[in-house]
């Protein structure tokens, strides 16, 4: 009898660590840190709301490096009204996505001139997508850094609607 307790507590162990390991959207512990922080510095900004199931697997996509995310609470404690800033950016979808395009122009005088064009998308966005709107390096699966991509656009995953 002894012995099939011992034999089920290793089975279940086991069964825990493969879990782990194999879990979809997990990181281990930090592993994205210097990604998030990344983003943050990229300029990039995530609305999101506290009762938002799509915000709150987004930042579960970042495991404990989430903290570290450029995040802007957009709902008031009693879930039913907006802050001020999110009003004034007129976010109405969580989760939103902002991301500073840095570009040129030419003015009338002929002058080069830098401008700054945001590009906002909607929705739960995958870490590849993340990596290629910040031009951010994305660990791999092994810890270590991948290039990103380009810079495009990509509207993805699942929101919600901020309550009217």
């Amino acid at each position: 009898m002894k012995k099939a307790i011992y034999i089920v507590i290793g089975l279940l162990l086991l069964a825990g660590v493969v879990f782990i390991i194999v879990s979809p959207g997990r990181q281990a512990s930090g592993q994205l840190d210097s990604f998030a922080t990344c983003i943050k510095n990229s300029g990039a900004t995530f609305y999101g709301a506290f009762w938002c199931p799509h915000c709150q697997a987004q930042k579960a996509r970042f495991g404990s490096s989430a903290h570290l995310l450029p995040y802007v609470e957009c709902s008031m404690p009693d879930g039913q009204t907006q802050t001020q800033v999110c009003i004034n950016k007129n976010i109405t979808t969580y989760p939103t996505w902002e991301f500073p395009v840095v570009g040129t122009t030419t003015d009338a005088t002929g002058a080069t001139v830098s401008t700054t064009t945001i590009v906002r998308v909607v929705g739960e966005q995958e870490l590849t997508d993340l990596a290629r709107e910040t031009g951010c390096a994305l660990p791999d699966s092994t810890g270590t850094t991948a290039l990103s991509t380009t810079t495009g656009t990509a509207t993805t995953g699942g929101s919600t609607v901020v309550p009217q």
